[in-house]
This record gives C-alpha cells, sequence and structure tokens, in this order.
C-alpha cells in the first residue's frame, strides 16, 4: 500500500550506517561538549545554542533544533522523500534528539511545519515507534489539551540508516518507556509544497536552514 493511502513508510537504508555511524558520534561529542560547557558555568544551562538539556518533549534528554549536519542531513535525503511520498516537499526543519533509559515519548501529533515527517535511527541502542494508523484518534480539544487515544498502534522497528516517514499532524505516534542505555535519532521535517501553508513554513519561518528557532518570523 503507498504512502497516499497509508499516510507512513519505512525506507530501509536511507543513508548508509557510516553515514548514521558518523552522526550518531557527531552527536555524541556534542552532548559532552554541551553538558562540559554548562557544568563549568562557560554556558547558561538555558542557553539552545549548543543543544539543551530542557526538552519540554522528553524532560533531561539533550536535544538539538536545526543543527547544522542535521540540517543537511534535511536536504540530503529530500530527494528519496520526495521519490517515496510522490510529493513535492519544502524543508521546514531538522530536530535531533539523544534518549537515555527511562525516557518516554508521550502520544501526540505534530504542528504544521512537521506535515511530512521522518524518524532516521542513528545509533545507539534500538527502540520502537508506534503509529496509529486511525487519523482521527488522538486530538487537542478547545483549549489546547491532547487527548490521547487508547489505540496499541503499530509498532516500527528501525536501525541506523533507516527511517520511518509519516504524517506527523495527521497520525498520532509515540515511544513506550525506554528500557536500555541511550539512543539518538532526528526528526527531519518538510510541507508538501503544494499545500495551503507551505511557502510560510519554510525553513520554519526562518530566512533560510542552519539558524536557531529565534530567527523564525512572528
Amino acid at each position: 500500500m503507498s504512502f497516499k493511502k497509508k499516510k507512513y513508510i519505512v525506507i530501509k537504508n536511507a543513508i548508509s550506517q557510516e553515514l548514521a555511524e558518523f552522526c550518531f558520534h557527531y552527536f555524541l561529542v556534542k552532548r559532552k561538549v554541551a553538558d562540559t560547557l554548562i557544568a563549568n558555568k562557560y554556558i547558561s544551562e538555558f542557553n539552545k545554542d549548543w543543544g539543551y538539556f530542557k526538552d519540554p518533549q522528553v524532560p533531561g534528554a539533550y536535544s538539538h533544533y536545526a543543527d547544522i549536519v542535521m540540517e543537511t542531513l534535511l536536504m540530503k535525503v529530500k530527494p528519496i522523500m520526495k521519490k517515496h511520498t510522490g510529493l513535492d516537499l519544502l524543508e521546514t526543519y531538522s530536530y535531533a534528539r539523544f534518549y537515555e533509559k527511562g525516557n518516554v515519548l508521550k502520544r501526540h501529533k505534530d504542528r504544521m511545519s512537521c506535515q511530512v515527517s521522518t524518524t532516521m535511527f542513528l545509533g545507539g541502542d534500538p527502540w520502537p515507534i508506534y503509529v496509529n494508523p486511525n487519523t482521527k484518534e488522538g486530538r487537542h480539544n478547545k483549549q489546547g489539551k491532547y487527548i490521547a487515544s487508547k489505540s496499541k498502534g503499530l509498532k516500527i522497528d528501525l536501525e541506523p540508516g533507516d527511517m520511518l516517514v509519516y504524517r506527523g499532524c495527521d497520525l498520532e505516534h509515540w515511544r513506550n518507556k525506554f528500557k536500555s542505555n541511550y539512543c539518538a535519532q532526528v526528526f527531519l521535517h518538510y510541507n508538501d509544497r503544494n499545500s495551503k501553508y507551505a511557502e510560510e513554513n519554510k525553513f520554519d519561518k526562518r530566512m533560510h536552514l542552519g539558524l536557531p528557532a529565534a530567527f523564525a518570523k512572528k
């Protein structure tokens, strides 16, 4: 069944294992640098230039919005994304996260900059992601609170270099409690160029890729 009908698809070996390993170790080093800079009070723990440990979605996890390497990866895999989705895509942003034992990624749907998204496994211990294929389940109420479904979902396992492509705004997705040691993933987000708000969401409202979120137009 096609991406158009299912709204998700798994792409094996979207990047080589060598490139995935490079990105994984790069992110490990960057995490260590950020930790050292904060511990020595060279930067504030709220400074996001080196990534930060205050991720609101997964408390305690190290994450980085628009890291230069990950933004480059966002551009690199776009032709593969277009081939498998049949869509003309515009890049919005990347978001890398380093998960550790005990972390949970709660059930959610994404914001409009994430119409077509991918989660790519870079390295560490495997951690399956779950997708609810029923687009009618999982929603935000009038107060903006997310009302999660009780669906068991579809379990999707990935190996380094593999990615799950999915309609982030339509499909509820999550990860259960992480029982292994650590895992690095990068989320790569796009908009369908022919959708209503694609031009508005281009580069997540920044002038170009690689810039921090502070450069987004208000």
